[in-house]
C-alpha cells in the first residue's frame, strides 16, 4: 500500500497535458488541448484534455478523470501501478507499507 503523503505528492507533479501527450498527439485549442480519442475509432478529435482543472474527457465515449486514471484506462494498470508509473516519470520515490 503507497502512504496518502506519497500518492498526494504524485497528484500535485502530475500534469495531464504531460501524460496524456505521452500517448497522444495533443493539438492546443484555446485553453484545452484537443486530440482523436484512444478509447474508441473517431475522424474527428471529441478527446479533450483541460489543463486548468488537470482532468482529460471524451465526448464520444464519454470517457474522462485524470492524469492516473488516463495510464489506469490506457495501459490497462491497476491503481497503485498508475501511481507508481507516474511517481516514475516524476522522479518520486514510492515506498509501500502492507
Amino acid at each position: 500500500m503507497i502512504d496518502r503523503t506519497t500518492v498526494e505528492k504524485i497528484y500535485a507533479a502530475a500534469n495531464v497535458v504531460e501524460v496524456v501527450s505521452d500517448f497522444v498527439s495533443l493539438k492546443k485549442k484555446g485553453v484545452n488541448y484537443v486530440a482523436c480519442c484512444p478509447f474508441h475509432n473517431e475522424k474527428t478529435p471529441s478527446f479533450v484534455v483541460t489543463p486548468a482543472k488537470g482532468i482529460y474527457k471524451c465526448f464520444g465515449c464519454g470517457k474522462g478523470g485524470n492524469a492516473v486514471t488516463f495510464v489506469m484506462e490506457h495501459e490497462g494498470l491497476t491503481y497503485p501501478e498508475a501511481l507508481k508509473w507516474v511517481a516514475k516519470k516524476y522522479g518520486i520515490p514510492v515506498e509501500e507499507k502492507e
